[in-house]
This record gives C-alpha cells, structure tokens and sequence, in this order.
C-alpha cells in the first residue's frame, strides 16, 4: 500500500483524522526525537528551519537531512500497516474465542439437565421403595399408641374401683401411689374427651377425689375433737397427709387452715376483748401461751404432720396477726388509759417475741426438717437472753420483725412526748450546770482548758440511745417526729447552754431563736468592756470546742436519721438550720477572742499617735508601744493556742481575723502620726516592719516549736503590712514640684487607695498646697486611677 493512499495532502482531499495508538505515537516520538515542538500551535517552521540550517555552509547538509525524513516516513508508515493488520487479526481471534465458550455453554447445560433427570429418576425409585416402609412406621406407631390407650383405660377401670375400696377401708398409704399414677393416666387421655364411656370413668375418679377430700378432713376433725372416743390413729392421719398432697391444692390449703383455727381456739377465748388478760399490761402473757402451745402441738400431732407444711410456722404467723388486731381494737378502745411506761413495756415485750420468732423460723420456709429439740431450747430462752442477742441477729426486712409491734404505732406520739419531757428537764440541768461549772473542772470531756463541755456528750449520747430505740419502734412518722424534737433541743443547747456558759452574759437561760442568739453576742462586744481574765478565755474556747463538736455530730445525726427513716420521709430531715447556728456561734466566739486583744493593744496604738514625730533625730530601736503590742501578743496567743489545740482551724481563723481587724487600725493610726519628719518616718517604718515580722511569727509565738504559718493568713499580714509600708515609703517621698509625678507613684505603690487616703498622706507630709493645686491633684489622681482601672480589666 503506497503511503499517498494512507496520508493524503491537504489540497487532495478532506482532512483524515487518525486515532494512533500509544505505543505507535511513542515510537514515532522515539524516532522523530520528539513531536511536542511539532504539535504546538506556536510551530514555526522558519525558525525551526533556519535552527536546523543556521549557516549557508549547513545548506549543504540539506538532501541528506531530507533523505533521513523520508526514510522516518516510510518506516512510520510501514509500522502503522502492520499495527492495523495485526488489530484486524486480533479482532477475528477475539470473535472465534467468544463463539468457543457459548458452545461450551451449551454442552455444560445439557449435561446439568441430564443430571437432573437422573436425579428425578432416582428420588422416585427411592419413594418407591420406602412408600411401604412408610406405611409400616405408621401402622406401628398407630397399634403402640392403641395398646397403650388400651393399658391406660385398663388402669383407670380397674383403679376407680381399687380407690374406692382403699378409701372405704382408710388404707391411706396404699392409696397414694394408685392415686398418683390413675391421674398421670387421666392426663394422658385428655386428648379421647369425645368418648362417653372414658368420660364416665374421668367423672367416677374425681368423685372419689372428692369423697377422700371430705373423709379426710372428716377424720381430723374427729380425731381432733373426738376425745377418746376416736378410732382415728397418728399413723392414719400421718398416711392421710401424703393423700392431701395429690389433691387439689384447695384440699390442703382447706385442711391446713382447719387445724390453725382449732390451734387458735383456746387463744381467742382466753384472751378475748372482754377479757382482763387482754389488756396491754398483760400482752407477755399472750406470748408466753402460743411458746407453751407450740411446744405442745410439736411434741404431738406436729409428728404426725409433714415439716413441708410449716404448721408451726403458719400457726405462729396467724398469731401474730390476730395479736396485731386485737391489740388494736383494745388500745383504740381503751386510749386513755395508754401511758408511756406501759406503751414501752409492751413494745419491749412485743420487739423480743419477734426476734424470737425470726430467729426460730427464718429460713424454714424451703421445708427443711426442724429438730423440736431446738425449738425447745429457743422458747425456753428467757427474754433478757434475746436483748442481749439482738445486736447480733440481722432482722432487716424479716417478715416476723414489726408484725405485731405496727400496731403500737399510732401510739408511738405518746413515747415522743415522754423523750420531750426528759430533755427538757436534762436541757433544764445544763443550762444551770453552763452557768456554774469552771472550765478546767473536771465536769468537761478531756484535759485542760477549752474542752468540749460534758453535756454536749451527755445530750448526743442521749439522742443515740433515743434514735437506737425509736429505730426498733417505726421508722415512719415518729422518727421524723423525733428529728423535729432532736433539732428543738439543738437550738435550745445553743441559745442556751452555750450562751450562757459564755462570760459576762447575762441573757436569760430560754430556748432562744438564732436572730435572739446574736443579738446576745453581740451585747458582749462593747469597747467598753475589761479585758477576759484566762478562767474567761478558757469558757470563750471551750464553747467553740464545744460547738464545733456539735457541729460535726449534728452532721453525723443528720446521715443516721435519713439512714433509719422511710426513704419516703428522708427528704424531710434537715438539720442545716441548726449546723447554721452552731457555726454563727464560732464566729461571735472568735470575734470576742479578737476583741479583747485588739483592746489589749488599743493603748499601745494611742500611744504611738502621742508620740512626736517631727522631732526625731534619728532612727533607733524599736519604739516602746511596738514593744507592748508584741507583749499582749506573747501573754495572750500562746493560751489561746493551747486551749484551741484540738480546734486548730478555729485558731488559724481567729488569726486571720485579728489580722484583718487590727493592721487596719494600725493603718488609720498611721495616718495620726502628724506631722511627720523624714527621721520619723523611717522610724515609724522601721517600728511597722517590726510589727509586720511579730505577725508573721503569730501562730507559733511563745512556742518551742516552731511551725510554719498558714499561707492564707501569711497572706493577708503581707497585703495589709505592705501596704502600710507603702504609705510611710510615700511619706518619705520628696515632694517637690513634680506633683504629678507624686500622684502616679502613689496609685503604682497603692493601687487600692481612695482619695481619701491620697489626701491623709499629703497631711502627713504636710503639704501646703493651694486649692487650685488640691483640685488639679485630685483630678490627675481620678484620671490615673481610672485609666489603671481599666487597664486592669483589659
């Protein structure tokens, strides 16, 4: 094929558009030495020219460069033949593969129908063959199922006559299995109800079901209430029980409730409501007669019972079921004559028969057999052996515990009363003890002064002996009656135990509210009162001792009462109201503590403003009133720290307080000190820093140990000192006519000061300024605070 025929020219014809493949396009690339620069639209075939052949001399090079072109071409246009026939020859091989598998298609389906045929074939050869086989199975089946209907109704006919015959005779043990096995026969023809004759056996067998029913229960009656007169052995109805027991379970519930009733006869009638021995005064006597009758009952006809009945069990629960009401209906009728000593006695009585009986027959209801001999030795235990046992045997949620005792309930506000009355006269006798006793006595829990006070251990040992009792009691109502009682007497302890223990007070001993309570305290921080002798110290201490245990008690309190009371009613305790008291007595406590020393040092402080300041010469030693202050503070802290020893936060809050109360009066002192020379100034400043390093040191003043002090109160003894230290630094300050200049070292050195302040500092330096230059300072000074104001909150 010539390769005008492939390629035609432009000018011969349309344009032929060639889809190449890659490797076609990357051989003629190979060859040409790349195409891109050939391909690009920017191609210029002069240049390209005149690159190739830069000289006249590279002319010559001309027909041989033409030659190389032509050779390509003819190349290229040989390898796109071959290319093309061997894509025409892969395109028939392609066809020819493709026409293969369709016939190996065709020849595997023919042969997957051919298997299936033979499947079929043989699936019904073999149906052929087990057809018969089938049949025989069935027939089998059919005859196996008619011989045993058969042997069935055999049984039940020739059962229902035996049954009736051992029933006559009341050969109750050879009956049992008879019965047992006619009744799995019975359920085994359940499904032939449509035959008369088999329904007519079914009707015949429960008849005599219920003819053995009412014999039976015939001969327990007149073995029970015949007397000798009875031909009814033990053994017959000990035979009769297993008989019960495959009957309807109506039978037996029938029978057992019989014998329960006539158990209870005797109880009913003695203790009848017109009966003297049912009042309440008498409710042991109850308890002591169902002891004797069950020890009675299992020395006799219990033998003859099965165990799995509980009979003993069930007895004493349908006792104490008839106690529960009786002794309602008694104490409703009879309310007036109910008193507290009686009610306990009876609640008492009525706690330790529970326990007994929770003792004795927890854990028999899976019908184990019981050895009399034990029930025995349990009822003949005397009742002070079962309160001494109670704290070891659990009876949370035992079925016997509170089965008789919720009848004494309702009553229950009568023993709240009577604990009422016995705290008021307990409170009656601390108020009066608070008043009298000495506080390093020994009448106060632990050793030396500002110990706990021995009535505040004496009223919570009280309360847990009232919540322990009234715990066993009801755990609904009353308890939280009962709470309200424990928080009366909490405020009453506060107002007036405790109040009046304090020194110089002269409140009266009422059970006080809490706005009463600080109003109190507050009588006793006037600036006009002496100073606190250490005997007064000591019960200032020992109430805070005192009322930070009652504190952390009533805390404790609080938990046991939600823990004890109904869930129900746990969210209706709250005893904050009275933690909030005790806590606000701490405080006035502290605060009389810091009071009296602050009046201790008050002479020192006015003495330091008598002082003339302008008149230094030069700086000295510590000043005298610095001297007298560091004395107060030894003579006095070192008591305090010894009484608050059990109570050391109290005493690290008292020194915080009496550091944020007294460097700020040393403060406005400070400011009482004028005029003021530069000698005097840094005096005072060396007087402050001395101060500042005693107060540093408070906590632990006076102590061979020495300890670190609280960071939180280190705090604010530097905050304050420093800025005290500041004011004299500010003192010193020169003046001059850089006004401004003071005003914005002022605000950097005390950033927290008022105006006021500004103004007490140019007084002690004893500025003379005009107003004009009062009101430009005051102005510079409102600007520089304003603007560090709110740079600050930038």
């Amino acid at each position: 094929m010539d390769s005008n025929d492939v390629l035609e020219d432009k000018d011969s014809g349309p344009e032929v558009q060639l889809n190449l493949p890659g490797s076609v396009i990357s051989r003629i690339e190979e060859l040409m030495g790349g195409t891109e620069q050939f391909d690009s639209e920017e191609f210029d075939a002069v240049a390209y020219i005149n690159r190739v052949f830069p000289t006249e001399q590279s002319l010559s090079g001309v027909e041989s460069a033409a030659a190389r072109c032509e050779f390509r071409l003819a190349s290229v246009q040989h390898d796109i033949r071959r290319l093309v026939r061997a894509q025409h020859d892969q395109r028939v091989a392609g066809h020819q593969a493709l026409l293969d598998a369709q016939r190996s298609i065709a020849e595997l389906a023919l042969q997957v129908a051919d298997i299936n045929k033979k499947a079929e074939r043989s699936e019904s050869m073999v149906r052929e063959i087990t057809a018969e086989i089938k049949q025989l199975d069935c027939a089998k089946w059919n005859l196996t199922a008619a011989i045993t209907a058969l042997n069935h109704l055999h049984m039940l006919a020739g059962g229902a006559a035996s049954l009736r015959t051992l029933a006559q005779k009341r050969q109750y043990k050879e009956l049992v299995l008879p019965l047992q096995a006619i009744m799995e026969v019975l359920e085994q023809l359940e499904m032939y109800r449509d035959i008369q004759e088999l329904n007519a056996l079914r009707d015949e067998v429960h008849a005599i079901r219920a003819q053995l029913a009412q014999q039976i229960l015939a001969d327990f009656k007149e073995a029970l209430t015949g007397g000798g007169k009875t031909t009814i052995s033990p053994r017959t109805l000990s035979e009769a029980c297993a008989v019960v027991d495959a009957l309807e379970p109506h039978v037996k519930q029938e029978l057992i409730n019989w014998l329960i009733t006539m158990q209870l006869q005797e109880y009913s009638h003695l203790f009848s409501g017109e009966q003297e021995e049912a009042w309440v005064s008498h409710v042991e006597r109850r308890y002591a007669w169902l002891k004797k009758h069950l020890l009675r009952f299992e020395e006799s006809l219990a033998l003859a019972l099965p165990p799995a009945w509980r009979l003993s069990e069930r007895i004493a629960h349908r006792f104490c079921k008839i106690t529960r009401k009786a002794l309602s209906e008694i104490m409703q009728a009879r309310r007036n004559e109910v008193d507290v000593k009686l009610l306990l006695y009876a609640i008492q009585k009525t706690y330790n028969f529970e326990l007994l009986l929770h003792k004795r027959f927890v854990g028999t209801e899976l019908g184990a057999e019981v050895d009399p001999a034990s029930l025995k030795l349990s009822f003949d235990d005397d009742d002070k052996e079962v309160e001494n046992d109670e704290n070891t045997v659990n009876t949370k949620g035992s079925p016997w515990v509170g089965l008789i005792g919720a009848c004494f309930e309702p009553h229950l506000s009568l023993y709240i009363t009577s604990l009422d009355t016995n705290l008021r006269a307990l409170m009656d006798r601390f108020i009066q003890d608070a008043k009298t006793s000495d506080p390093a006595s020994s009448s106060e829990v632990g050793s030396g002064a500002g110990a706990v006070m021995s009535s505040c251990a004496d009223l919570f040992l009280f309360y847990k002996k009232c919540l322990a009792q009234c715990a066993t009691l009801s755990t609904g109502d009353p308890m939280l009656e009962l709470a309200g009682v424990f928080g009366r007497y909490l405020r009453e302890y506060a107002g007036s135990v405790l109040q009046a223990a304090l020194p110089r007070c002269s409140a009266p001993a009422l059970p006080l509210g809490v706005p009463a309570l600080v109003t109190n305290l507050h009588t006793l921080l006037r600036d006009d009162a002496p100073r606190y002798t250490k005997q007064e110290i000591a019960k200032i201490t020992s109430v805070i001792t005192t009322s930070e245990y009652c504190l952390e008690t009533t805390v404790h309190l609080e938990q046991k009462l939600k823990e004890k009371i109904s869930p129900n009613l746990a969210d209706k305790i709250d005893l904050a109201p009275e933690q909030d008291l005790f806590h606000k007595m701490i405080s006035n406590c502290i605060q009389l503590l810091v009071q009296d020393l602050e009046m201790a040092c008050e002479p020192a402080l006015q003495a330091m403003t008598k002082i003339s300041w302008l008149h230094f010469d030069n700086v000295g030693d510590q000043s005298s009133y610095v001297t007298q202050i560091i004395m107060h503070l030894k003579n006095t802290i070192p008591n305090l720290r010894d009484n608050l020893a059990s109570s050391r936060k109290y005493f690290t809050q008292f020194c915080i307080r009496f550091a944020n109360s007294f460097i700020p009066k040393f403060i406005q002192n400070i400011y009482k000190c004028k005029p003021i020379s530069t000698v005097g100034s840094e005096q005072l400043l060396l007087d402050t820093h001395m101060l500042k390093t005693a107060l540093l040191e408070l906590p632990s003043i006076g102590s061979d140990v020495k300890r670190q002090a609280p960071t939180t109160y280190t705090k604010v003894v530097i905050k304050l000192m420093t800025k005290a230290e500041m004011i004299l630094k500010l003192v010193m300050a020169p003046l001059d006519n850089n006004l401004e200049g003071f005003v914005s070292q002022f605000v950097q050195l005390l950033p927290e000061s008022t105006l006021a302040e500004f103004h007490k500092v140019l007084d002690m330096k004893g500025a003379k300024l005009s107003k004009t230059q009062m009101a430009s300072l005051d102005a510079k000074f409102k600007e520089i605070t304003k603007n560090a104001h709110n740079d600050s909150n930038k």
